[in-house]
Formats: C-alpha cells, structure tokens, sequence
C-alpha cells in the first residue's frame, strides 16, 4: 500500500529512493499521484524539507525463464551526478585544475575542464563533499582552493534559505543560511543585482530569483 513520506534536510529523491528499495528517483517522482508535488517542483534535484511525498508499492516482474538453468539479472540503478563548477573571486573558472573529491568514504581524481567544470557519480545517499584544487600543471601540490560542500541541502529559490545559499555560492556573502532576510543578506541581493544589471531594490524579485536559478540551478 502506498504510503506517504515527509522530506528532511539533507534528503533527495535519490536518497528516498534508495531508502525505499528502488534503484530509480522517477519511479517516485513520475508516480500518478504526485503529480502536485511535481509540479511544485518541476527540478527534481531540489526538494523542501516538509514536502510530502506518496511512495508507491514495489511492482513484481516476471520474467519467464527455463526451470533447468541458472539465471542471473541484473538490476542497473540509475546513476546519481554530483556537479560542480568551481570559479574563483572574479568569477572565472578554475579551468584545467588537478582535484581530489571526497565523497563520502571515497575519493576522486580529475582535473576539471576549461569552464571549471566537474562531474562526478556517486551514492545516492552522499551527505558531503570536500574539494581540494592544486595546479593542473606539472606534479606542484600546492593547494589553491579547498571547498567543503553539503549535499542535498540546497532549497527551493522560492525560499528565503534557498536565495541565500544561492548566493553565497556564487560569491556574494550572506552569512549564514537561516531564511532570516537581514541586512547581510539585503546587501548581498543588491551587490548580485548591481553585477548583472538587475534593478537594485534589494530584495528576491522574480527577476532576481530567476537570475540565480539560470546561474545556479541544473536540472
């Protein structure tokens, strides 16, 4: 029987999916009667702690097969992409920098591209990252960045925490991410609005959260 679940930070739909045994989010996220919620969020990648969620019942596939053999199936899941781009105080992008990406109780080698850059797989119920960044040429280990991140925490841009940490990831400081709109973060929306050329009221209009999303969210 179906049963309904309350999300919380910290949560994502490939978390609750795998919390309930399916290797899919879309088998949630696509199920008939959570066509509101879906609607309400139309990036799948971005959830409220409060939502509520309708899990729907595991479907049993049968497959027909000889009795006389072995048989082994395989169940691939879908794969679940942290991905980053990673810029510098002037906005540009650390471009072709060596990395190491721990997620979880793993860690990744790369080097990100010329736009900054980077994709990873992980687990679906990865709560924090920390990138290192070092030079990308020749064997220098110098460290020129370190950037700890939580994953899964990031809110709807409707929301006041979700402006917030927008913004302070793009480099306009509003201190903590408490949903409090105080001077900090009043400053901070003007600062974003003055360097894109948006009207500086100092508040999240539409015009403003719309900004944020192209440059933050992906879907």
């Amino acid at each position: 029987m179906p049963q309904n679940h309350k999300v919380k930070q910290g949560e994502c739909l490939s978390s609750i999916a795998k919390k309930y045994g399916f290797n899919d989010y879309r088998i949630i996220y696509d199920y008939g009667e959570n066509a509101a919620f879906k609607q309400k969020r139309p990036n799948p990648n971005i959830i409220f702690p409060g939502d509520v969620i309708v899990i729907p019942d595991h479907e049993v596939k049968e497959v027909p097969k000889p009795t006389e053999h072995t048989h082994n199936f395989v169940i691939e899941p879908h794969p679940v992409k942290l991905r980053l781009v990673v810029k510098n105080d002037e906005d540009k992008p650390f471009a072709n920098m060596k990395y190491d990406l721990k997620v979880g109780s793993a860690t990744f080698n790369g080097t990100t591209d010329g736009s900054g850059k980077i994709e990873q797989i992980i687990q679906p119920d990865d709560t924090s990252a920390e990138l290192v960044l070092y030079p990308g040429e020749g064997e220098n280990k110098n460290i020129v960045g370190i950037f700890k991140m939580d994953l899964g925490h990031l809110d709807p841009v409707e929301e006041a925490s979700g402006v917030q940490a927008r913004l302070n990831n793009l480099g306009f400081d509003c201190g903590k991410v408490d949903g409090i709109v105080g001077p900090m973060t009043e400053q901070a929306i003007s600062s974003f609005q003055k360097h894109y050329g948006l009207p500086e009221t100092g508040h999240a209009d539409s015009a403003t959260r719309n900004k944020l999303r192209e440059l933050h969210d992906w879907e």
